[in-house]
């Protein structure tokens, strides 16, 4: 079994594998410093968190992670706060950055003898549709190699070689959501006890705490616009005001330690599975970032794939690799939808027009809704926390 990318999605699919005795090797086109120091996803959902400890991968989440239950919406009508694991299925997140995380899997899959090769560039799968597929690589030192195995999944992202890879006839779902942030990590401690989200004129603004002394910020800005171009003193006077830290308290200010632009797009390829090569992770589908779905979606998928994997190479049964494509997008879409409605709640038209005026009254009453209507607010939780 050979898995391209060893990120969320290819690392627990690792372990699962070597753990029902499944021969495999990871080929990652990073240095093994580069992944261990990816800063991304941070929120783990309750589903994530069972199948980490269901396969034994949870011991620094478990020792490290924190648990979190609470969002506060802030907008020009005021604050209000949900607490929702009293809501929905009664489900919360637990804290626990990606990068350590994917450290936590990295360890436990060499450890255990798995294989994993660093700064091996895979270029193209080929032969997906027969029995033993190829996959080319580049090594460090620049030459090519090949692997062959009797699976590939590809858990190497939106501009991978499992990507890259794919036959005609496949079909990709597209949207740009037209909204662009500046993602900021912040070297300060959380300024409120709950994920934030700031709905004003200027654009949205977002607050996530990471660790005790590390911060995710989020603010919206235009699109092309590079992740300098404003001045560090510039962006705290700016998440001052969309945060409404006048009315609200102040924010913990500190060195920005990290920028990055993220311009909010989702897309879905349909089907999971070509043949022998077999998607998971961002190969699968990009979400926006809006609902912390990315990091859950790549463990789930990476469970199902494995299961179905392990099932077809121990015991002759491929139910499960036949059911693979069609199981996981049932979740994907899902975890799509929810994110959309996300976006168009924190985003509102930056326009005078009148249609830009009509959407957002929409935003307002939907924020009107989540606080006021108990119904709204548990279906608002079984889809925050659910997958």
């Amino acid at each position: 079994m050979v898995v391209l990318g060893a990120g969320p999605a290819g690392l627990v699919l690792a372990n699962i594998l070597l753990d029902g005795g499944i021969d495999c090797v990871v080929l990652e086109r990073a240095g093994r410093g580069d992944v261990r120091a990816r800063a991304r996803a941070g929120f783990l959902n309750a589903h994530t968190v069972r199948v980490l400890r269901r396969h034994g991968l949870a011991e620094g989440l478990d020792r490290h992670g924190r648990p979190h239950s609470t969002c506060e919406f802030r907008s020009e009508e005021g604050r209000f706060r949900l607490d929702y694991s009293g809501l929905g299925l009664g489900e919360r997140h637990t804290v626990y950055p990606q990068q350590d995380l994917v450290a936590d899997l990295l360890a436990r899959f060499e450890e255990r003898g798995g294989q994993i090769r660093f700064a091996t560039e895979a270029v193209a799968v080929r032969h997906a549709d027969t029995p033993r597929p190829e996959v080319e690589v580049r090594e460090a030192d620049g030459r090519c190699g090949l692997w062959r195995a009797r699976y590939v999944a590809g858990c190497d992202g939106r501009h991978g070689a499992a990507r890259r890879s794919l036959p005609p006839g496949t079909v990709r779902h597209h949207r740009d959501h037209g909204v662009t942030w500046l993602g900021l990590l912040a070297q300060a401690p959380p300024s409120l006890d709950a994920v934030g989200y700031a709905v004003h004129a200027h654009g949205f603004a977002g607050h996530m705490a990471r660790t005790s002394d590390i911060t995710r910020y989020y603010l919206q800005c235009e699109r092309g616009m590079p992740a300098h171009a404003w001045s560090p003193e510039r962006i705290w006077d700016e998440l001052d005001l969309r945060m409404r830290a006048r009315e609200y308290g102040p924010l913990h200010r500190g060195p920005l330690v990290q920028r990055t632009v993220v311009a909010l797009e989702s897309d879905v390829l349909e089907p999971l599975r070509h043949g022998t090569l077999f998607l998971a992770g961002d190969a699968a589908g990009l979400i926006s970032p809006s609902a912390a779905k990315g990091a859950n979606l790549a463990v789930l998928e990476a469970d199902l794939l494995a299961r179905a994997l392990i099932d077809d190479l121990t015991a002759g049964d491929p139910g499960g690799l036949n059911a693979y494509s069609a199981r996981g997008l049932t979740h994907i879409w899902r975890a799509q939808e929810f994110s959309h409605w996300m976006t168009a709640l924190l985003h509102g038209p930056a326009g005078t027009d009148g249609e830009s005026r009509f959407n957002n009254s929409l935003r307002r009453s939907r924020l009107t809704s989540l606080r006021t209507s108990r119904s709204h607010q548990d279906w608002f939780a079984e889809h925050y926390v659910g997958i």
